[in-house]
């Protein structure tokens, strides 16, 4: 008897609609056993994209309209091609042969070649050009981006590999920063790690935007916008305003700075919103004081030169301290960039909008500063930023960008074996479409930003530049499917922005990878993420240094794993099953775990590295020094690990059940450290000379 409650099949036309547009209807689960997506999240996913097929006779006719469509198409969009390989166009259906068709590129800088027959030649320039076609009276153009075939490494690396630190850098606080390590903070630890401990990098979290007013999401990966950086991150005596400040504001901001450390100094926590109240309010004071005319003219080049997007997140921003932090309470005529409303608002309200972005030419000034303190001290590649999978369902970039973003929809990732009950990481993914339509310009402009002041990227879950974990509002996390972007573009607009900066991008591609994807990113030159308790061989047995790839970031740790000295103690483990984050028994679960612990340790032991009855920090020592063993280009030390800390900084699968992203850095004892204990400490030193030594390049 058939259960009348049970969803029904996909039909044939349904299924082919869904891989016409890149939705999975079946795909592989970590384990790699087959599985079918459920009928009811295909269907949401695609009305997500426009696509109402959930009555079988709609997605007949849609899948007859889409037929006809695709044989009388003129030029896509966008058309994406690698350097150096000349590309045949398909001619549209209503077009009876090549010979009535001229066609030609438009060059970014200026100049023009001929495309005939609809070749793209292989001898274009990298860039972003002009395709035109034009025949029988009509004229179509598509926008034509020509990506680099190989990213790789920059000259001033060479062959060498090279060593960084990996921190969270709000953690990491000094006596003069207001609660929250900031630029200056960076500044100061980049240039010291790089003059005396020979790093070449320095891998931040995300540094975006968050936002405008009370309460500041504490994570970093759930930004109100990527393209823009976060405020709280200033120094605010480093802005050359601050020396003309009157006497008066000079006391107040004064005075706020003291009233944050004493709320803030003896808490163990990271307190954005009390730090932000307080620089605020500070820098509402340095924004009113009259520039210098070469300053003035500097902060005005950069508005016209940062354009629209620039204006709209700084609207925004003002918009959030006249209504709120949520965009679904404002008045309906503000809800969209592009109503009336908005631009009578931005007039009203233009002191408010013109102090949102001098803020952003502010940290302009700042991340510049950073990354030349980081090359002047020795360092190669500088600050390494990173960039999150999306932003935040009610922030900036989702009202400014909402119409290329899929509504409804939130991405996360599939169950696995660290996340049993998958992740929705509540970010709005992009419609592959409508961002092919815009030529990717909003991506470009995202990627271009981040590279400004850095040597390297490094990009958070780089397979969603291929496909992403796509959630219908209202299901678990392990009731989504997979939706597939053009890789080819995605990826080749990375390569052309980095190689145009001179910088390295790492790819952070961890989790249920399709096989073919980490080929094709060492084919292109993206960097691989290793992490050492995930490297396994088929059989589940560690996989051997020598066998890791050359084209990798290497770690023992990362942010979403305890430090190290928690790792070893299983702290990962009990806080989970505290959590209620386990799908197995917590004591099956602990045996596992101790048991792939104790395989590593004993390789290491074998090896010659690790003594049988070494502690914890002798074997935090050893596990590092096993990185250099492996032939990864880039080698990377957490800053917890190196001063000795266990507290875990982020537990996927959790929000508000335990402080994700508001942990202190912290010694082994648990008490909070500021900069300069990091400076002093041996143990960083140690850990430092450790893998610096085993390295081409020796310490200074």
């Amino acid at each position: 008897m058939s259960d009348p409650c049970a969803v029904p099949e996909l039909t044939a036309a349904q299924r082919e609609l869904a891989e016409a547009y890149g939705v999975a209807v079946d795909y592989e689960d970590w384990r790699h056993r087959p599985v079918t997506a459920p009928t009811e999240t295909v269907l949401a996913v695609l009305a997500a994209l426009g696509l109402d097929i959930s009555d079988p006779a709609a997605a007949g006719e849609a899948l007859v309209a889409r037929r006809a469509q695709q044989r009388h198409e003129p030029l896509p969009p966008c058309i994406v091609v690698t350097e150096g390989k000349a590309v045949e166009l398909a001619l549209p259906g209503d077009i009876d042969g090549y010979d009535c068709i001229e066609a030609w590129v438009e060059l970014e800088h200026g100049g023009r070649i001929d495309a005939p027959r609809l070749i793209v030649p292989g001898h274009l320039p990298l860039g972003y050009h002009r395709l035109v076609a034009r025949w029988s009276g009509s004229e179509v153009t598509s926008t034509l981006v020509v990506t680099p075939a190989f990213l790789g490494f920059p000259d001033r690396l060479g062959t060498d590999r090279a060593w960084g630190f990996a921190t969270q850098l709000y953690s990491v606080r000094s006596k003069a920063s207001w609660g929250v390590g900031d630029l200056a903070d960076l500044r100061d630890l980049a240039a010291w790690s790089g003059s005396e401990l020979g790093a070449d990098y320095l891998l931040v979290n995300p540094l975006s935007a968050a936002e405008a007013v009370a309460p500041m999401e504490p994570s970093p990966y759930l930004p109100s916008s990527r393209a823009f950086v976060n405020p709280l991150y200033l120094r605010v005596e480093n802005i050359p305003e601050y020396d003309d400040l009157l006497p008066a504001d000079r006391a107040a901001v004064d005075e706020l700075r003291v009233d944050v450390h004493r709320r803030l100094d003896d808490l163990d926590a990271i307190d954005r919103d009390v730090s932000w109240a307080a620089k605020a309010n500070a820098l509402r004071l340095v924004h009113a004081v009259p520039r210098s005319a070469e300053r003035e003219a500097a902060y005005r080049y950069f508005v016209r030169a940062e354009g629209a997007a620039l204006q709209d997140f700084a609207t925004w921003c003002a918009l959030s301290t006249v209504h709120g932090a949520d965009p679904r309470d404002w008045p309906s005529d503000v809800q969209h960039p592009d109503r009336l409303g908005v631009r009578a608002f931005r007039e009203a309200h233009a002191t408010d909008v013109d102090f949102f972005s001098w803020l952003q030419w502010a940290l302009g000034d700042q991340l510049a500063e950073a990354q030349g303190a980081a090359l002047d001290a020795g360092m190669r590649l500088g600050v390494m930023h990173d960039l999150a999978v999306g932003v935040h369902p009610d922030g900036a970039d989702a009202w400014v960008l909402q119409d290329a973003l899929a509504q409804g929809i939130s991405v996360g990732a599939p169950p696995d074996a660290f996340n049993q009950v998958g992740q929705n990481w509540s970010q709005p993914p992009w419609r592959p479409d409508r961002l092919a339509a815009l030529g990717y310009r909003p991506y470009r402009d995202l990627i271009s930003r981040l590279l400004r002041h850095s040597g390297a990227l490094r990009i958070d879950h780089i397979i969603g530049l291929f496909r992403l974990w796509w959630i219908p509002e209202g299901a678990t996390a392990d009731r989504g499917t997979y939706v597939r972007y053009d890789h080819e573009a995605l990826v080749g607009i990375l390569a052309l922005e980095a190689q145009r900066a001179g910088a390295v991008v790492v790819g952070e591609d961890l989790g249920v990878v399709e096989p073919f994807v980490r080929d094709y990113l060492v084919e292109r030159g993206i960097i691989g993420t290793s992490i050492l308790w995930f490297e396994r061989a088929f059989d589940g047995t560690p996989l051997p240094a020598s066998r890791w790839r050359e084209y990798c970031l290497a770690s023992v740790t990362t942010h979403d794993l305890p430090p190290t000295a928690g790792y070893l103690a299983g702290d990962h483990v009990e806080l989970r099953a505290t959590l209620d984050l386990l799908t197995r028994p917590v004591e099956v679960e602990r045996a596992d775990d101790e048991a792939h612990r104790a395989s590593w340790l004993c390789v290491l032991v074998n090896q010659g590295v690790l003594a049988e009855d070494a502690g914890p920090e002798e074997t935090v020592v050893a596990l590092h020094r096993y990185l250099t063993t492996s032939p990864a280009r880039l080698l990377c030390i957490a800053l917890t690990d190196a001063v000795g800390d266990r507290r875990t900084q982020n537990q996927p699968g959790t929000r508000d059940e335990y402080p994700n992203w508001r942990i202190p850095l912290s010694g082994p004892d648990g008490v909070p450290m500021l900069l300069a204990d990091v400076v002093s400490s041996g143990r960083v030193r140690q850990l430092a000379a450790a893998v610096g030594a085993n390295l081409e390049r020796p310490l200074m």
